[in-house]
């Protein structure tokens, strides 16, 4: 099997991740295996606004992996008025600060890049408009509904930063719950492929509020029942509900080649598939179904298994998705 000739360069990214504010930091965490897990005081989680029922539950399990100063936004900095950004979904913020971040490390103000840039992302349920809006319904919607819909609608998030990035691309929501960042790579690759952009910057983001809180672990559930993460491990009960955000830049290689762009790495091949009714459940993972998108990525690449000799995952300590 002959290796492809194309191939999509990284040559920026930047992110935010629990006791991580940049990808750095987020590396060293990972050489030094630091659990980045937050546990909280009965104190804190009732400061928070956390239910005593809640709290003094005995299988609320009180840890999360929280993105820290959610709550701070240089609004004036990207030209937003101070009440169209209290109005703003964190989410909407922060992947606004990581795109500009991303931008800056891959070494470019995007606004001035001559070709036209895309942007493909996605974002997480709308927490902070549930939680922190509705409850004040009257007060918010009477004086800024349009503000408040823009700044919370998941549409809204891509072309809300291609406005304040001046973005030319196309600008598209993507959302396929949990793999919605990688999926989002994967169509910024096909729009660069196809000529759709010149270069895409393409990732996602998950926040909400409260910063700190915990969740309800029942028997025979998805989340961990003792606050710890242990992926592939026969010892592991689930994952811990977390936060962050990441973004990478991509460019056609030959052309971040030509321009003397940093490369992290190229990406060859690719696959997006679903599973169908090929499970046991609409939750459960599909072995099948992931082989064939590996697969098929591998044909793209024009590489075979053995070719292979580092592999991430997506491991989420179940043991449904163990046995997947």
């Amino acid at each position: 099997m002959a290796e492809n000739d194309f191939g999509i360069a990284i040559i920026g990214m930047a992110g935010r991740f629990p006791q991580a504010d940049t990808v750095q930091a987020f590396w060293e965490n990972l050489l030094a295996s630091r659990e980045c897990i937050s546990f909280y005081s009965d104190e804190e989680l009732l400061a928070m606004g956390i239910s005593p029922e809640f709290v003094q539950h005995p299988d609320y399990v009180k840890a999360k992996g929280e993105v820290a100063d959610i709550d701070k936004f240089d609004a004036a900095f990207f030209g937003i008025a101070p009440r169209e950004a209290e109005l703003m979904d964190p989410q909407h913020r922060v992947l606004l600060e990581t795109a500009w971040a991303a931008f800056e490390d891959a070494g470019y103000v995007a606004a001035d890049y001559p070709g036209d840039v895309g942007i493909f992302a996605g974002k997480s349920m709308d927490s902070y408009l549930m939680l922190n809006l509705m409850p004040h319904f009257k007060r918010v919607f009477s004086s800024g509904s349009l503000q408040a819909a823009i700044g919370n609608d998941k549409d809204s998030i891509t072309t809300t930063i291609a406005y304040h990035l001046n973005l030319r691309g196309p600008a598209i929501t993507v959302q396929t719950s949990s793999s919605t960042s990688l999926v989002a790579v994967c169509v910024a690759c096909q729009s660069l492929l196809t000529w759709q952009c010149d270069m895409a910057i393409a990732g996602g983001v998950t926040l909400g509020p409260p910063a700190k809180t915990g969740y309800l672990s029942q028997e025979g559930g998805i989340t961990a029942a003792d606050g710890h993460c242990r992926a592939f491990s026969d010892n592991s009960s689930g994952f811990v509900p977390g936060t962050g955000a990441g973004l990478v830049v991509l460019k056609r290689v030959d052309e971040a080649l030509r321009d003397g762009d940093n490369i992290y790495a190229v990406i060859k091949g690719f696959a997006v598939n679903n599973d169908g009714s090929e499970k046991i459940s609409y939750t459960a993972p599909s072995v099948d179904a992931q082989a064939r998108a590996i697969a098929q990525a591998q044909r793209l690449a024009g590489l075979t298994p053995q070719d292979i000799t580092y592999v991430e995952a997506h491991g989420t300590g179940t043991r449904l998705g163990r046995s997947g």
